[in-house]
């Protein structure tokens, strides 16, 4: 299954490359980090979207305060727990140093995953994760926007898995895309970065 993600995650990387903007393993000299080539506006963007209580939000309504944003599904058999349960640390981390943080998980997958069963996995993992879902339309709005990929399967069993992009996207209310995470980034690692990018437009 990870290969499968792998391999997923690759194909969209290249991709990429020919298109809007593509992600660049460089260090940043501030914080110590990879950037994307092209400049911090070329991801994130406008989206409206239905979070776990069932209300109609937009980026302006959930990215108030610096967020970890994860695009995964709810029925992801291993990738996307562990990335999320990893990112609940790294937010733990984060609030235990006093920063004001949250976390969002968007679904890859609206047909399965309403605002109930987003709620259910997001208290599961962190009490400030929230979940968004929406139309599958508003779902790729979102997905273009952050510069992700997701396939799902034409297929009629109900059990199936949907290819997706594994990386956690750091985003600041006041300046927007910071940075990004890989799957093999540690909580330490996330928590330290996300605090250096926070520190530096305070």
């Amino acid at each position: 299954m990870l290969k499968t993600y792998a391999i997923a995650a690759f194909v969209a990387i290249v991709g990429l490359i020919g298109g809007t903007a593509w992600f660049a393993f460089r260090g940043d000299p501030a914080c110590g980090t990879a950037q994307v080539a092209g400049g911090a506006a070329a991801i994130g963007g406008p989206f409206t979207l239905v979070d776990e209580t069932g209300r109609t939000v937009t980026e302006a309504d959930v990215l108030t305060k610096p967020t970890l944003v994860y695009f995964g599904y709810t029925f992801c058999p291993d990738v996307c727990p562990t990335d999320s349960a990893r990112n609940a640390d790294a937010l733990d981390l984060l609030q235990q140093q006093g920063y004001d943080a949250q976390a969002i998980f968007i679904t890859v997958d609206p047909e399965r995953d309403t605002p109930e069963a987003l709620a259910e996995f997001t208290d599961y993992m962190h009490p400030d994760m929230l979940g968004l879902t929406g139309t599958p339309e508003q779902v790729k709005v979102a997905t273009q926007a952050y510069k992700t990929f997701y396939s799902k399967p034409e297929s009629d069993d109900e059990y199936y898995l949907v290819d997706h992009m594994t990386f956690t996207y750091l985003m600041l209310p006041e300046t927007g895309f910071a940075t990004f995470f890989k799957r093999d980034d540690s909580a330490e690692k996330i928590a330290e970065q996300a605090a250096c990018f926070i520190d530096a437009t305070n």
